[in-house]
């Protein structure tokens, strides 16, 4: 019977030094190369002198654990998931990050620009961490509420119009909604001249907020069209429905996934995880992972229920609001042979970095 994630301790003490030090090269093996690690290049790389045919005997024996499987008839070894984790939890040492690797994070992050927007500064972290792992970057944000700079609505179709928003920082949010009927070219000037006038250092919610003490002066000013257009305008944008508070998935280096896939069963599992990704849910799964223990999480495989049938890895870490509140999640996910011994660290910094980044002063 094989070991699971919750006997580790049990592994560690069954196994004799000899064993550790043959199982330990398996999976490093495995991890810098992607290939079954055989009995005679085995021999030839432990520190201890051992013949193909003892090596054999103490992969037979680590096989019979559940730890390594052949692929094939006479190949070599690879590690099973449970082994991946056995090798993550028991032997792999996380040291910390270089200075250059510190310095080559923050550069690329957080940039020349101190005064760049978030949404930014989440799709650097996600390009930066796709670059330096080889997997697939993702950082997972709420989508705050900008400072309002300029509004404005064009005609598309007699009944739809672009309503264009720019923020504070230049951002621009393009949304299409559908006028009153009957709404003039002027009518949709009239409306966005009186949002430009009011909105001024305001997010949406606290424009929304002051149409409300506002209604009598909207009535004056504008008539009915305008105004219901303006009604509709700020309701699209707050975020009326199942829409309120929308998560955004931040994806960089996809193709890194394409790299080194052997055969079609690659393929159609790499598929099942770029579906995966699509699903809004992901989002929800991701976050609650990152928040269900304490610092970087790592999943290996099928101990990631959202992308176990991918069998992919995910390294995920939270990263928090002034109020030290779980806002998002940073992490990189790709195939099982990830360098988790690397990327761990790399997660780590780099959501302190965008929890300081995303705090006052930043």
């Amino acid at each position: 019977m094989g070991f699971t994630t919750s006997s580790i301790s049990d592994a560690v003490s069954a196994l004799d030094e000899r064993s550790k030090e043959i199982f330990r090269s398996i999976v490093e093996s495995y991890l810098e190369h992607g290939e079954p690690l055989g009995s005679r290049s085995l021999s030839r790389l432990l520190p201890m002198s051992l013949s193909p045919a003892s090596v054999r005997n103490v992969m037979s024996d680590l096989e019979e654990l559940g730890l390594i499987y052949s692929p094939h008839i006479s190949a070599g070894r690879l590690p099973t998931q449970v082994g991946l984790r056995f090798f993550v939890d028991a032997f792999m040492q996380v040291g910390d990050l270089s200075a250059e690797d510190r310095a080559t994070i923050d550069r690329q992050v957080r940039g020349s620009n101190r005064d760049q927007p978030m949404e930014t500064v989440m799709t650097k972290a996600s390009g930066m961490l796709s670059g330096m792992s080889r997997g697939a970057g993702l950082v997972i944000t709420s989508k705050s509420d900008p400072i309002l700079k300029h509004v404005e609505f064009i005609r598309l179709e007699p009944t739809k119009a672009l309503a264009v928003l720019v923020g504070d920082h230049d951002q621009v949010e393009n949304r299409i909604i559908e006028l009153p009927a009957g709404v003039t070219s002027s009518q949709l000037t009239e409306a966005a001249n009186f949002l430009n006038a009011h909105m001024t250092g305001q997010t949406l919610p606290d424009l929304r907020k002051q149409l409300q003490t506002l209604k009598h002066d909207v009535r004056q000013e504008l008539d009915v069209l305008s105004r219901d257009l303006v009604e509709r305008g700020i309701a699209v944008w707050s975020g009326d429905g199942d829409e309120a508070k929308p998560t955004q998935l931040i994806v960089r280096g996809r193709a890194n996934l394409l790299e080194g896939l052997a055969d079609a069963g690659d393929l159609d599992r790499l598929r099942m995880l770029f579906d995966d990704l699509e699903k809004k849910d992901s989002l929800i799964e991701i976050l609650n992972l990152a928040e269900s223990g304490p610092g970087v999480r790592i999943f290996i495989g099928s101990e990631n229920k959202l992308f176990s049938l991918s069998g992919s890895s995910l390294i995920v870490a939270p990263y928090r609001d002034d109020d030290d509140r779980i806002v998002g999640a940073v992490g990189v996910i790709g195939p099982t042979r990830l360098n988790y011994a690397r990327i761990v660290p790399m997660v780590d910094y780099t959501a302190q970095l965008i929890s300081r980044l995303s705090r006052a002063g930043k």
